[in-house]
C-alpha cells in the first residue's frame, strides 16, 4: 500500500493546467449482434472493469432518452455497445450480474437504472466510486476533478453533449467514450494501492470542509448586505 497523499479538492482552473490524458487502448465498437458474443467471452475473463454510459443529449425539460451506449473497459481493450442498434442483449445483462466480474462506475445508480430499462437484470458487484472517494479524503464526486488528483492529468469532456445515437460514431466520440470507462477503471486500482484514511481522520476533513464552506457563505452575506447598504446609501445621496 502506499501512502495517501490525495487533496480534498481541485479547482477548475489548476485543472486546465494538468497535462491531456486519454485512452490508448484498443477501441472496439460493437454495433452488431453477430459481434456481441466475442465482447463477451472476453470480458467474462475479466475481474474488475470499469464502466460508463451514454445518452442522447437532452435540451427540454422533462424529456429524456434511453441510454445509447454503454462502455465496458480493460486497461488495454474498450468495448463500446451501441444499445441503439442492438438493444440489451441477455448476454451483456448477465455480465453486471455476475458477482465474479467488479464493475466499476461514477454516479453508477443512474447508469444501471438506464441499463436496466433496456433489459432487466440484479446489479452485482458494482461499485460506485462516489460511495468511496471520501474514505481517502476526496471529496470532489466528478470524474474529471477524481482523475486530475489521482494522477495529476486532464481528461476532456468535450464530446460529452453530442449526439450519441448518430449512425456511426466520430473517432472523437469513441475515444471519448473509452477513456471515461478506461478512467473509472484507473482510479479504483489506484485507490485500491493506496492507503485510506482512519474514520476520524476523514470526520476531522469532513468538519474542516463544512466549517469552511459556512464562513465563506457568512462572507458572501456579509459583501451582499454591505453592497446593498452601499446602494442605499447612494439612492437616498441622489435623491437629496
Amino acid at each position: 500500500m502506499k501512502p495517501n497523499h490525495y487533496i480534498p479538492h481541485i479547482s477548475k482552473e489548476l485543472l486546465q493546467f494538468y497535462p491531456p490524458a486519454q485512452f490508448g487502448g484498443e477501441v472496439v465498437v460493437v454495433d452488431r449482434l453477430s459481434q456481441v458474443p466475442e465482447a463477451v467471452a472476453y470480458l467474462n475473463e475479466q475481474t474488475v472493469v470499469g464502466v460508463d454510459t451514454e445518452s442522447r443529449p437532452s435540451f427540454k425539460q422533462g424529456v429524456h432518452y434511453p441510454t445509447a451506449l454503454v462502455q465496458i473497459a480493460t486497461e488495454e481493450r474498450c468495448y463500446l455497445f451501441r444499445l441503439t442498434h442492438i438493444g440489451m442483449p441477455e448476454e451483456l445483462a448477465e455480465i453486471f450480474s455476475n458477482p465474479d466480474i467488479r464493475k466499476v462506475g461514477l454516479a453508477f445508480k443512474d447508469d444501471l437504472n438506464g441499463l436496466r430499462r433496456r433489459h432487466n437484470f440484479t446489479p452485482k458487484n458494482c461499485i460506485d466510486l462516489q460511495k468511496i472517494v471520501t474514505q481517502y479524503g476526496i471529496f470532489d464526486l466528478g470524474l474529471q476533478k477524481i482523475f486530475g488528483i489521482c494522477f495529476g492529468k486532464k481528461i476532456s469532456k468535450a464530446q460529452q453533449l453530442t449526439n450519441w445515437e448518430i449512425p456511426h460514431l466520430t473517432p472523437e466520440q469513441a475515444r471519448y467514450a473509452s477513456t471515461d470507462a478506461w478512467a473509472t477503471l484507473l482510479i479504483y486500482k489506484d485507490l485500491m494501492s493506496t492507503e485510506p484514511l482512519a474514520p476520524d481522520e476523514v470526520i476531522r476533513l469532513k468538519t474542516e470542509e463544512h466549517e469552511a464552506q459556512l464562513q465563506h457563505m457568512h462572507e458572501k452575506q456579509a459583501e451582499q448586505q454591505e453592497k446593498a447598504k452601499n446602494a442605499e446609501k447612494e439612492h437616498f445621496s441622489v435623491k437629496k
